[in-house]
């Protein structure tokens, strides 16, 4: 076995660097972490942000499932259509409903209310058994 001369430092030293940093000294570069703009802490805020945003104006989004079966199925919602499902969305939430079937005219919708995502869409004259599993309440819009 072949020992080098390398000295690695104890976890109380590796502790010591990070949870206790000395005041840099002058003429030595500052690794503090970045502050501003484009800290980690800044963009995780502003991202943050724009969900908030999204959820209180009840706005959903789509799966990408749920895509492929609006798609599949020729599914166009008009505008009218989709402010009921994001209504529906915020009925459900205010509920305390985690997954829910909203029903929106002859459309029917499997929604994860937290997330505000669509997971599934189908057309009721499609769903013969009219049975639907994994919620736990349901909306008319």
């Amino acid at each position: 076995m072949i020992m080098d001369d390398r000295q690695y430092m104890s976890i109380g030293q590796v502790q010591d660097q990070f949870l206790n940093p000395k005041t840099p000294k002058v003429g030595k570069e500052n690794n503090s972490l970045p502050t501003g703009e484009n800290s980690f802490a800044s963009v995780l805020n502003k991202i943050k942000d724009g969900a908030d945003n999204i959820n209180s104006e009840g706005a959903v989004k789509f799966s990408k499932h749920a895509m492929n079966r609006l798609s599949m199925r020729n599914i166009e919602l008009t505008q009218d259509q989709m402010q009921r499902l994001s209504h529906g969305r915020e009925e459900a939430m205010e509920k305390g409903i985690k997954d829910s079937l909203i029903l929106v005219d002859q459309l029917a919708f499997i929604v994860n209310v937290p997330s505000s995502t669509v997971v599934t869409a189908m057309d009721q004259t499609e769903n013969k058994s009219n049975v639907f599993t994994n919620i736990d309440g349901a909306v008319i819009a």
